[in-house]
Formats: structure tokens, C-alpha cells, sequence
């Protein structure tokens, strides 16, 4: 039986490190509206998939997030 070991999570740390790495020079609003829309993708993806649509939800739950974090403060 295979066995996630540390080779198998070192992409994940690897992208985790570059979008990191790129919000850097980003403005606050941009990180903001970066930030809602992933975690907005991430909601709408989750709902979509009890719903049989995770691709729309995904779409639709990254547009609602990236407005979100745009518009707070």
C-alpha cells in the first residue's frame, strides 16, 4: 500500500511558496480580493459538489469572494 510521505507533499509547499511569494508586491486591496476569491473558490467548489455542479460553484464562489475582498477594508 502506498504511503503519502515527504516527497509527495512537496509540491503543495512549493506552490504554497510561490503564491506566497507573489502576493508580496501586491496592494492590500489586491491581496484582499486574491484571498476572498480563493477562499470564495474554495466554498463554491465544496457546495457545488453536494449540489453535482462543483465547476460553477467554484466560478461563481471565486467571483463572489474576489468582489467581498475587494470591497472591505
Amino acid at each position: 500500500m502506498w504511503h503519502a510521505g515527504k516527497s509527495a507533499l512537496t509540491p503543495v509547499f512549493v506552490t504554497m511558496l510561490a503564491v506566497t511569494a507573489a502576493c508580496s508586491n501586491m496592494s492590500n486591496t489586491q491581496q484582499r480580493a486574491l484571498t476572498g476569491g480563493a477562499i470564495g473558490a474554495a466554498g463554491g467548489a465544496g457546495i457545488g459538489l453536494l449540489t453535482g455542479a462543483p465547476v460553477a460553484g467554484a466560478l461563481i464562489g471565486g467571483a463572489a469572494g474576489a468582489g467581498v475582498g475587494v470591497l472591505m477594508k
